[in-house]
Protein backbone atom coordinates (compact mmCIF):
# COMPACT_ATOMS: atom_id res chain seq x y z
CA UNK A 1 0.00 0.00 0.00
CA UNK A 2 2.66 2.38 1.64
CA UNK A 3 4.46 1.26 -2.62
CA UNK A 4 1.28 2.40 -4.33
CA UNK A 5 1.27 5.27 -2.88
CA UNK A 6 5.05 6.25 -3.40
CA UNK A 7 4.32 5.82 -7.21
CA UNK A 8 0.96 7.57 -7.18
CA UNK A 9 3.44 10.68 -5.75
CA UNK A 10 6.30 10.42 -8.18
CA UNK A 11 3.93 9.60 -11.00
CA UNK A 12 2.15 13.36 -9.40
CA UNK A 13 5.60 14.86 -9.39
CA UNK A 14 6.26 13.83 -13.25
CA UNK A 15 3.35 15.21 -14.55
CA UNK A 16 4.22 18.47 -12.66
CA UNK A 17 7.74 18.74 -13.96
CA UNK A 18 6.16 17.65 -17.55
CA UNK A 19 3.42 20.70 -17.12
CA UNK A 20 6.22 23.30 -15.87
CA UNK A 21 8.91 22.35 -19.01
CA UNK A 22 5.86 22.71 -21.34
CA UNK A 23 5.42 26.20 -19.96
CA UNK A 24 8.62 27.19 -20.16
CA UNK A 25 8.96 26.53 -23.71
CA UNK A 26 5.92 28.75 -24.66
CA UNK A 27 7.40 31.49 -22.55
CA UNK A 28 11.05 31.06 -23.83
CA UNK A 29 9.19 30.81 -27.40
CA UNK A 30 7.79 33.86 -26.91
CA UNK A 31 10.39 35.34 -26.11
CA UNK A 32 12.23 34.88 -28.92
CA UNK A 33 9.05 35.89 -31.08
CA UNK A 34 9.14 39.53 -29.75
CA UNK A 35 12.86 39.71 -29.57
CA UNK A 36 12.67 39.05 -33.23
CA UNK A 37 10.20 41.26 -34.02
CA UNK A 38 11.68 43.79 -32.42
CA UNK A 39 14.61 43.20 -33.98
CA UNK A 40 13.14 43.48 -37.27
CA UNK A 41 11.05 46.68 -35.98
CA UNK A 42 14.93 48.20 -34.73
CA UNK A 43 16.58 47.34 -38.31
CA UNK A 44 13.86 49.46 -40.22
CA UNK A 45 12.57 46.09 -42.06
CA UNK A 46 9.89 46.61 -44.28
CA UNK A 47 7.19 43.61 -44.44
CA UNK A 48 5.27 42.98 -47.92
CA UNK A 49 2.69 40.87 -47.70
CA UNK A 50 2.83 38.73 -51.23
CA UNK A 51 -0.57 36.89 -52.75
CA UNK A 52 0.34 33.22 -54.92
CA UNK A 53 -1.40 30.96 -55.54
CA UNK A 54 -0.15 27.44 -54.94
CA UNK A 55 3.53 26.59 -54.15
CA UNK A 56 5.64 26.15 -57.21
CA UNK A 57 6.65 29.74 -57.42
CA UNK A 58 8.38 28.71 -53.31
CA UNK A 59 11.99 29.12 -54.75
CA UNK A 60 11.20 31.79 -57.36
CA UNK A 61 10.23 33.91 -54.36
CA UNK A 62 12.97 32.37 -51.98
CA UNK A 63 15.84 34.02 -55.09
CA UNK A 64 13.88 37.27 -54.53
CA UNK A 65 13.93 37.21 -50.91
CA UNK A 66 18.19 36.09 -51.38
CA UNK A 67 18.66 39.25 -53.89
CA UNK A 68 16.76 41.87 -51.77
CA UNK A 69 18.82 40.75 -48.63
CA UNK A 70 21.88 41.01 -50.80
CA UNK A 71 21.01 44.61 -51.66
CA UNK A 72 20.69 44.95 -47.69
CA UNK A 73 16.80 46.75 -48.75
CA UNK A 74 15.74 45.94 -45.66
CA UNK A 75 12.66 43.69 -47.33
CA UNK A 76 11.10 41.14 -45.60
CA UNK A 77 8.80 39.40 -47.82
CA UNK A 78 6.15 37.36 -46.30
CA UNK A 79 3.88 35.38 -48.63
CA UNK A 80 -0.01 34.48 -48.40
CA UNK A 81 -0.47 30.95 -50.58
CA UNK A 82 -4.13 30.69 -51.70
CA UNK A 83 -6.03 27.91 -53.81
CA UNK A 84 -7.82 30.38 -56.51
CA UNK A 85 -6.54 33.27 -58.29
CA UNK A 86 -10.20 34.39 -57.19
CA UNK A 87 -9.78 34.84 -53.70
CA UNK A 88 -5.98 36.29 -53.56
CA UNK A 89 -7.46 39.50 -55.73
CA UNK A 90 -10.23 40.59 -52.91
CA UNK A 91 -7.40 39.60 -50.34
CA UNK A 92 -5.71 42.56 -52.05
CA UNK A 93 -8.63 44.75 -52.73
CA UNK A 94 -9.47 44.45 -48.86
CA UNK A 95 -5.60 45.27 -48.16
CA UNK A 96 -4.62 42.16 -46.75
CA UNK A 97 -2.43 41.91 -49.01
CA UNK A 98 -0.03 44.30 -50.48
CA UNK A 99 0.78 42.49 -54.34
CA UNK A 100 0.09 39.28 -56.11
CA UNK A 101 2.29 37.84 -58.42
CA UNK A 102 -0.12 34.91 -59.97
CA UNK A 103 -1.86 36.22 -62.71
CA UNK A 104 -1.67 36.94 -66.42
CA UNK A 105 -2.82 40.02 -67.98
CA UNK A 106 -6.10 37.93 -69.74
CA UNK A 107 -7.18 37.07 -66.42
CA UNK A 108 -6.28 39.97 -64.18
CA UNK A 109 -8.29 42.55 -67.33
CA UNK A 110 -11.33 40.28 -66.69
CA UNK A 111 -11.31 40.94 -62.89
CA UNK A 112 -11.12 44.26 -63.59
CA UNK A 113 -14.11 44.07 -65.89
CA UNK A 114 -16.07 42.25 -63.96
CA UNK A 115 -15.74 43.58 -60.50
CA UNK A 116 -14.07 47.06 -60.76
CA UNK A 117 -10.76 46.28 -59.36
CA UNK A 118 -8.30 49.32 -58.86
CA UNK A 119 -5.22 47.12 -59.91
CA UNK A 120 -2.61 48.16 -61.84
CA UNK A 121 0.78 45.80 -63.05
CA UNK A 122 3.87 46.93 -61.35
CA UNK A 123 6.00 44.13 -63.32
CA UNK A 124 6.06 41.57 -65.68
CA UNK A 125 7.11 38.03 -64.43
CA UNK A 126 6.99 34.92 -66.89
CA UNK A 127 4.82 32.87 -69.88
CA UNK A 128 3.75 29.65 -68.04
CA UNK A 129 2.98 26.71 -70.77
CA UNK A 130 -0.46 25.42 -70.75
CA UNK A 131 -0.39 22.85 -72.19
CA UNK A 132 -2.64 19.32 -72.63
CA UNK A 133 -2.42 16.28 -70.19
CA UNK A 134 -3.42 13.08 -70.31
CA UNK A 135 -2.80 9.95 -68.22
CA UNK A 136 -4.68 7.45 -70.88
CA UNK A 137 -3.00 8.45 -74.41
CA UNK A 138 -0.14 8.85 -75.78
CA UNK A 139 -0.74 10.65 -79.19
CA UNK A 140 -3.56 12.92 -80.03
CA UNK A 141 -4.50 10.43 -82.81
CA UNK A 142 -5.74 8.14 -79.66
CA UNK A 143 -8.96 10.49 -79.36
CA UNK A 144 -12.35 9.14 -79.73
CA UNK A 145 -15.46 10.82 -80.03
CA UNK A 146 -17.34 11.30 -76.95
CA UNK A 147 -13.67 11.52 -74.55
CA UNK A 148 -14.09 14.09 -72.17
CA UNK A 149 -11.68 17.00 -71.87
CA UNK A 150 -11.16 18.91 -69.31
CA UNK A 151 -10.53 22.80 -69.18
CA UNK A 152 -10.34 25.33 -66.96
CA UNK A 153 -13.46 27.00 -65.89
CA UNK A 154 -12.80 30.54 -65.90
CA UNK A 155 -13.30 32.56 -68.78
CA UNK A 156 -9.22 33.86 -69.50
CA UNK A 157 -8.00 30.57 -68.79
CA UNK A 158 -11.02 28.51 -70.61
CA UNK A 159 -10.23 30.50 -73.93
CA UNK A 160 -6.93 29.88 -73.91
CA UNK A 161 -7.37 25.63 -73.26
CA UNK A 162 -10.15 26.06 -76.86
CA UNK A 163 -6.99 27.72 -78.09
CA UNK A 164 -4.74 24.62 -77.15
CA UNK A 165 -7.09 22.47 -78.18
CA UNK A 166 -7.22 24.16 -81.74
CA UNK A 167 -3.50 24.91 -82.28
CA UNK A 168 -4.17 20.48 -81.66
CA UNK A 169 -6.33 19.51 -84.03
CA UNK A 170 -9.01 18.28 -82.08
CA UNK A 171 -11.51 20.79 -82.57
CA UNK A 172 -11.29 24.15 -85.04
CA UNK A 173 -12.36 27.44 -83.28
CA UNK A 174 -13.81 30.25 -85.52
CA UNK A 175 -11.22 32.72 -85.08
CA UNK A 176 -8.09 31.16 -82.92
CA UNK A 177 -7.15 35.03 -82.37
CA UNK A 178 -9.69 36.37 -80.38
CA UNK A 179 -8.18 36.97 -77.26
CA UNK A 180 -11.12 35.10 -75.11
CA UNK A 181 -13.05 32.48 -77.53
CA UNK A 182 -16.17 30.29 -75.59
CA UNK A 183 -17.62 26.73 -76.37
CA UNK A 184 -19.99 28.95 -78.60
CA UNK A 185 -16.87 30.25 -81.07
CA UNK A 186 -16.28 26.24 -81.91
CA UNK A 187 -16.40 25.83 -85.81
CA UNK A 188 -15.76 22.23 -85.68
CA UNK A 189 -15.13 19.50 -83.60
CA UNK A 190 -13.66 16.95 -85.46
CA UNK A 191 -12.51 14.59 -82.62
CA UNK A 192 -15.90 14.11 -81.34
CA UNK A 193 -14.59 15.29 -78.00
CA UNK A 194 -16.70 16.47 -75.07
CA UNK A 195 -15.42 19.48 -73.85
CA UNK A 196 -15.95 20.13 -69.90
CA UNK A 197 -15.33 23.07 -67.84
CA UNK A 198 -13.64 22.26 -64.13
CA UNK A 199 -11.86 24.08 -61.80
CA UNK A 200 -8.54 24.72 -62.90
CA UNK A 201 -6.92 23.17 -59.61
CA UNK A 202 -8.34 19.95 -59.79
CA UNK A 203 -8.30 18.85 -63.06
CA UNK A 204 -5.54 16.80 -62.95
CA UNK A 205 -6.73 14.74 -60.36
CA UNK A 206 -9.92 14.00 -62.71
CA UNK A 207 -6.94 11.82 -65.17
CA UNK A 208 -7.61 9.19 -65.98
CA UNK A 209 -11.41 9.18 -65.63
CA UNK A 210 -10.76 11.97 -68.14
CA UNK A 211 -9.36 11.52 -71.49
CA UNK A 212 -7.39 14.43 -71.01
CA UNK A 213 -7.25 17.65 -68.81
CA UNK A 214 -5.78 21.11 -69.71
CA UNK A 215 -4.26 23.22 -66.81
CA UNK A 216 -2.30 26.13 -65.41
CA UNK A 217 1.75 24.89 -64.79
CA UNK A 218 1.82 25.98 -60.96
CA UNK A 219 -0.98 23.06 -60.50
CA UNK A 220 1.10 20.89 -62.82
CA UNK A 221 4.23 21.71 -60.69
CA UNK A 222 2.08 21.35 -57.34
CA UNK A 223 1.09 18.07 -58.36
CA UNK A 224 4.22 16.43 -58.64
CA UNK A 225 4.53 16.27 -62.41
CA UNK A 226 6.42 18.36 -65.11
CA UNK A 227 4.99 20.37 -68.19
CA UNK A 228 7.68 17.95 -69.95
CA UNK A 229 4.57 15.15 -69.30
CA UNK A 230 2.16 16.85 -71.55
CA UNK A 231 0.61 14.82 -74.55
CA UNK A 232 0.61 18.05 -76.46
CA UNK A 233 2.61 21.51 -76.04
CA UNK A 234 2.07 24.48 -77.97
CA UNK A 235 4.69 26.03 -79.51
CA UNK A 236 5.63 29.59 -77.06
CA UNK A 237 7.69 32.72 -77.84
CA UNK A 238 8.29 35.05 -75.44
CA UNK A 239 8.42 37.71 -78.59
CA UNK A 240 5.31 36.95 -79.80
CA UNK A 241 2.65 39.44 -79.61
CA UNK A 242 -0.29 36.52 -79.72
CA UNK A 243 1.51 35.75 -75.69
CA UNK A 244 0.97 38.93 -74.38
CA UNK A 245 -2.23 38.55 -72.71
CA UNK A 246 -0.72 35.41 -70.95
CA UNK A 247 2.70 37.07 -68.97
CA UNK A 248 2.17 36.63 -65.64
CA UNK A 249 2.19 39.82 -63.55
CA UNK A 250 2.69 41.26 -60.16
CA UNK A 251 0.20 43.59 -59.18
CA UNK A 252 -0.70 46.26 -56.48
CA UNK A 253 -3.23 48.31 -56.02
CA UNK A 254 -3.31 51.23 -57.90
CA UNK A 255 -3.38 53.60 -55.03
CA UNK A 256 0.37 51.94 -54.31
CA UNK A 257 1.62 51.66 -58.18
CA UNK A 258 4.61 54.02 -57.51
CA UNK A 259 5.43 52.68 -54.12
CA UNK A 260 9.32 52.78 -53.83
CA UNK A 261 9.68 49.39 -51.44
CA UNK A 262 7.54 47.35 -54.17
CA UNK A 263 9.34 48.78 -56.77
CA UNK A 264 12.97 47.53 -55.25
CA UNK A 265 10.84 44.02 -54.66
CA UNK A 266 10.39 44.10 -58.92
CA UNK A 267 13.39 45.40 -58.97
CA UNK A 268 14.70 42.41 -57.71
CA UNK A 269 12.51 39.64 -59.39
CA UNK A 270 13.94 41.36 -62.59
CA UNK A 271 17.39 39.75 -62.35
CA UNK A 272 19.59 36.57 -63.48
CA UNK A 273 19.14 34.69 -59.89
CA UNK A 274 15.60 34.82 -60.40
CA UNK A 275 15.46 33.98 -64.05
CA UNK A 276 17.14 30.43 -63.28
CA UNK A 277 14.76 29.78 -61.00
CA UNK A 278 11.74 30.74 -63.05
CA UNK A 279 13.61 28.44 -65.76
CA UNK A 280 13.89 25.45 -63.19
CA UNK A 281 9.80 25.47 -63.15
CA UNK A 282 10.07 25.15 -67.07
CA UNK A 283 8.43 29.31 -67.59
CA UNK A 284 10.32 31.81 -69.74
CA UNK A 285 11.32 34.74 -67.71
CA UNK A 286 9.14 37.89 -69.56
CA UNK A 287 12.06 40.90 -68.86
CA UNK A 288 15.31 41.96 -69.93
CA UNK A 289 17.98 39.75 -67.72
Amino acid sequence: MASSTKNRTKLRAKRTLYVILAAVIVVIAAIGSAFAYQNSQAAGETVVKVGLVGNSDDNVWKAVQAQLDKEHANIKLEYKTFQDGIYTNQALSNKELDITAFQHYAFLNQEIKDKGYKFTVIGNTYVSPFNLYSDKYKSLKDFKSGDKVAIPNNATNLGRALKVLDSAGLIKLKDSSAENPTVDDVQSNPSGIEIVPNDAASILNLLPDYAAGITNTNFVLDAGKSPNDALYAPTISATSKSFRPYVNVIVANTDQKNNSTYKKIVEAYHTSAVATQIKKNSNIPFFSK
